[in-house]
């Protein structure tokens, strides 16, 4: 009784927050209209029937006339019929993975949980002809033609990132890329990916504890699925941590050096794509090198690259 009480009052001083929010944006901040925002995308790069996973910051847009629906409206006007588009859903009751696992009677039912990612993904779940794959933490959410089988089966896959995950099948798509609008390189889990590809091949230890969490289907079905937490030492120097700007700095030119990395601005923010497959194999090779998101300044000075 208490717990609910206090979620309710959380939330509620979250509503008040976020319109408070959105009314000194509307105040301060440029005015975009949808047409911009596809104008700027097709800039950017972005082209009919590409499969996107976005991250985004809805806040550094600017002040969007139609807010998150129209950001939504103008990704698919800019992917067409035959494109995809990916966002994380994520559900984190717990604020972590690891307090999450340890939450009484914690089962994910995507019929009545949403998400803890913000404006843009919760207006994404709502949003019609929208799938979102079955998954404890790590949840998927995917609109455009391949959204089923993009989001089927996630439950049932060996890990969060591997094979038969959202992650897995968006790299299969044939014109597949990693799209931030409005951030840095950091919130990017794209990243993990390498760390279930590479299994304990990956340099460093990055998980601690292996937990399994219960999910419910659309026919009532309780499934078992494996979650791991991550190592919280290794957490605290990897590169979406507020603290490492120098790692963010670094993967940007490094892979603008690489001919990855396109950049330019879609609506007010700063933004960025590069194709799923460079992205997957740079980071392979640059961990070869001894270079992961977790890299500590040491090893991001030339002189400890290999020749």
């Amino acid at each position: 009784m208490l717990r609910s009480v206090k979620n309710l009052i959380k939330s509620a001083l979250e509503q008040l927050n976020r319109q408070r929010s959105a009314q000194k944006v509307k105040q301060e901040a440029q005015h975009i209209s949808q047409q911009q925002l596809v104008e700027d995308l097709n800039r950017l790069g972005i082209e009919q029937g590409d499969t996107v996973f976005l991250h985004s910051s809805l806040r550094s847009l600017g002040y969007v006339e139609g807010g998150p629906a129209a950001v939504i409206a103008a990704l698919q006007q800019s992917v067409g019929p035959d494109g995809n588009i990916l966002l994380p859903a994520y559900y984190l009751p717990g604020g972590t993975i690891d307090a999450t696992c340890q939450l009484e009677d914690y089962q994910f039912d995507p019929r009545i949980h949403g998400t803890h990612m913000g404006r843009l993904p919760e207006t994404f779940l709502k949003s019609a002809g929208v799938k979102r794959s079955l998954h404890p933490t790590h949840s998927v959410a995917a609109w455009g033609k391949d959204a089923d089988y993009l989001t089927n089966g996630h439950h049932q896959a060996p890990s969060v990132f591997g094979e038969g995950s959202p992650w897995q099948r968006f790299m299969e798509m044939p014109q597949a890329k990693v799209l931030g609008l409005g951030i840095s390189m950091g919130p990017v889990t794209f990243y993990h990916l390498l760390e279930d590809t590479l299994g304990d091949a990956f340099p460093l230890p990055v998980w601690e504890k292996k937990h399994q969490l219960p999910c419910i289907d659309a026919n009532d079905k309780v499934w078992q699925v494996p979650v791991r937490s991550y190592n919280k030492d290794l957490a605290r120097q990897r590169i979406d941590h507020p603290s490492r700007d120098d790692l963010r700095q670094y993967f940007m030119k490094e892979f603008q050096q690489a001919g990855y990395l396109k950049s330019g601005k879609v609506g007010a923010g700063d933004s960025w794509f590069i194709p799923a497959s460079d992205f997957l194999r740079h980071l392979k090779q640059l961990s070869s090198e001894g270079i992961t998101i977790y890299a500590n300044p040491e090893q991001l000075s030339p002189d400890a690259k290999p020749k």
